[in-house]
């Protein structure tokens, strides 16, 4: 400004030229810093997309460096830490074509098990486009189950199939939904942190779906461990040394073209543009259905779905063809030639046996070889060929053989409210399945309808009493009885009934969760004379004498999601000699052993109910480890029932192919020996004592 004054005075300009002259230069020095600003904002809107770790490290960098240079540090800096942490990962993404349910959900967890016999380290996440926050409100007939992780997370039943194919520990962070991600958006909204932006789906939700993506891509996995395992490792049963994944497999629900999917979509054609398409892969499943009496395969439809695709910036790598059958070669070159893909990357997946042979059909048509040629997967340059995993391969070709080739039948009535969707108890059924190969049987399942088993058959041929005669025709002819967790009143009685058989009859019996409750509900009115004990959840005004089941005082009854009792817990195992001490491992010079099992409840034993219970022969043997106040496991005398059991938690969601879960386990076995006996007596069994752990 001095110098601009004396220039001024040289030239005898009047006092009014230079306070223009001033005001002039003042406001072009205001412009100059607030462009400047602009692009401070501009460059802190290049690390939006990246994990919070990163962004730390991002504005750490800055503030180290010399002031002088905040503008070119802040440009080269955030290249380099973007380029870095998303490029380090491979990525594979599944979506689905034609129709839903077409088998994404395997397909994804099939391909998790082809990199682990590559010993690659593996994650998964699954997208569900619908607005709600989790699965945890909503109905089983409608979604399926809802499966419980290790940190409480209620989520898809696909994660269950990520966690025991791929031998995994998931957390919900890999579990993505819509209600979820707006959720987060609004709440940054609504602090302020946009600055005054204008909140879009593009940038902001596609960058927040990016961001979690690439957070979890980044975020080492557990491996699971058995329930008996956890004490020696860490408190919730999980190994110390969590593995970094190589690659992160991503599951679109839906199916392309759908409305509600569209922000996902776009977010995921934005990761593939950041990550570089040599990082990755996308495997579109899709249907060809066979119509006409000759038998024809129609590839029309998938050509329509990859169509869709393609107009949505994603181009599949892999086309994986569902069918009843093989598809034909012909059918398989046409698909090629119209999508755009390699004969060899267009793959036929028929409806098999058992879906552990989805993974080696897989291999069967070198998938292994070409996904590993295509993401550049376990190749050096001296081997520039994949290597398997032997052990894991050969584990997993001998748990397909024996589900195929198990002749001795063992027949299971499930008794349960949502028997008409059996996604409703995906778990359940996995977990006897487990235990099926283990035992070397072939499950036979019965889905008996507990509304069904309420009232005493009536006479008369209605079809109502047909259907009742049917169920309890069912129970009557079961080697074991299975009654599973669920919520509400309808059906309860029938399942109480369904304890009270199995327990006279000497029927080898497991409850989960609710089935708990119901034995502790029929032992109560069969032993302590108290015929109209039940649940708080089922009869709210019954006495307190009557209340074998209460809710548990830190839940609410206003908020319904996420308010239970959820996750792993640990449980005590008090009772050197009781069964679940022996299902569970325990060593005969160890008085207690703590277990960890995922849990997902609200209502529990009434504590005043136990001593009762127990002077009357049923006995706790597994409490809470913390409060040791809460019941866990019930049983009865082997000496009384060959095999009787309930538990609190839900030891189903923790069972593998390779490690059945125990109770489940001890089930099975139970059954066997029951029907050996039945079958050699011609009768049903009545006999105590029978050694079912040999």
């Amino acid at each position: 400004l001095m110098h601009y004054y004396m220039l001024l005075q040289c030239f005898n300009m009047s006092r009014v030229v230079l306070i223009i002259s001033i005001l002039l230069f003042t406001m072009f020095s205001a412009i100059t810093c607030i462009s400047a600003r602009r692009r401070c904002n501009i460059v802190r809107r290049t690390v939006d997309f990246l994990p919070q770790s990163l962004e730390n490290r991002f504005y750490n960098g800055v503030r180290n460096d010399d002031s002088r240079h905040v503008g070119l540090t802040l440009s080269s800096h955030s290249k380099q830490s973007s380029i870095e942490s998303i490029n380090a990962k491979k990525y594979i993404l599944v979506t689905g074509g034609v129709i839903s349910g077409i088998g994404k959900g395997i397909t994804a967890s099939s391909i998790g098990v082809v990199l682990k016999m590559l010993n690659i380290g593996v994650t998964a996440i699954k997208i569900d486009p619908y607005l709600n926050v989790d699965a945890g409100t909503m109905s089983p007939f409608e979604h399926g189950e809802c499966f419980v992780l290790d940190d409480g997370a209620e989520t898809d039943l696909d994660l269950g199939n990520y966690e025991r194919f791929m031998d995994l520990r998931l957390t919900n962070d890999s579990n993505l939904t819509t209600g979820k991600i707006y959720q987060a958006v609004i709440a940054r909204e609504r602090r302020g942190e946009f600055l005054g932006k204008t909140v879009q789906i593009i940038p902001h939700i596609t960058n927040e779906i990016i961001e979690r993506i690439v957070a979890v891509a980044a975020q080492p996995v557990a491996g699971a461990v058995s329930a008996e395992e956890c004490d020696q490792v860490d408190g919730d049963g999980v190994k110390l040394e969590p593995q970094q994944p190589d690659v992160c497999v991503i599951e679109l629900g839906g199916t392309i073209g759908d409305i509600e999917s569209m922000p996902f979509v776009e977010a995921l054609r934005q990761l593939q543009l950041r990550v570089k398409k040599e990082n990755f892969c996308i495997v579109h499943v899709s249907m060809v259905p066979i119509v006409g009496q000759d038998g024809e395969q129609k590839t029309k439809p998938t050509q329509h779905s990859v169509k869709e695709l393609r107009a949505l910036g994603l181009a599949p790598d892999f086309i994986v063809c569902r069918s009843t059958r093989v598809v034909e070669d012909h059918s398989r070159e046409k698909i090629s030639l119209f999508c755009n893909v390699d004969a060899s990357n267009v793959l036929s997946v028929p409806d098999v046996s058992n879906i552990f042979q989805v993974p080696l059909l897989l291999l069967r048509q070198n998938f292994d070889q070409l996904l590993a040629d295509r993401l550049g997967l376990g190749q050096t340059a001296d081997k520039p060929g994949v290597v398997h995993a032997g052990g894991f391969k050969e584990e997993w070709q001998q748990l397909a053989h024996v589900a195929d080739t198990a002749s001795d039948e063992v027949v299971v009535a499930l008794v349960g409210k949502y028997t008409t969707q059996q996604d409703s108890y995906l778990s359940v059924i996995s977990a006897l399945k487990h235990s099926c190969i283990a035992t070397n049987q072939r499950l036979k399942l019965l889905m008996v309808d507990s509304s069904l088993l309420e009232e005493e058959v009536e006479q008369g041929d209605s079809a109502l009493s047909d259907q009742r005669q049917h169920a309890w025709n069912q129970l009557r002819s079961a080697h074991a009885v299975l009654v599973p967790g669920g919520f509400g009143v309808r059906g309860i009685e029938g399942k109480v009934r369904a304890v009270s058989y199995a327990r006279q009859q000497k029927v080898p019996f497991l409850g989960v969760c609710l089935g708990m409750q119901a034995a502790v509900i029929e032992y109560s009115r069969a032993f302590l004379g108290r015929s109209r004990a039940n649940s708080k959840e089922f009869a709210p005004e019954i006495d307190e004498e009557d209340s074998a089941v209460i809710f548990m005082p830190e839940g609410s009854r206003d908020q319904m999601g996420g308010t239970m009792r959820l996750g792993a817990r640990r449980t005590l195992i008090r009772n050197a000699a009781s069964l679940a001490m022996q299902l569970y491992g325990g060593e005969s010079s160890r008085s207690t052993k703590v277990i960890s099992e995922r849990h997902r409840h609200r209502y529990e034993v009434n504590p005043t109910f136990v001593p009762l219970l127990e002077a009357a022969g049923l006995s706790f043997s597994g409490v809470d480890a913390e409060s040791q106040q809460r019941m866990e496991v019930i049983e009865l005398s082997t000496s009384v029932h060959p095999y009787f059991v309930g538990v609190q938690f839900h030891p189903e969601f923790q069972s593998r192919p390779q490690r059945p879960a125990p109770v489940f386990l001890g089930l099975l076995k139970a059954a066997l020996v029951y029907k050996n006996i039945a079958r050699n007596s011609k009768v049903l069994v009545t006999q105590p004592g029978i050694e079912v752990l040999k």
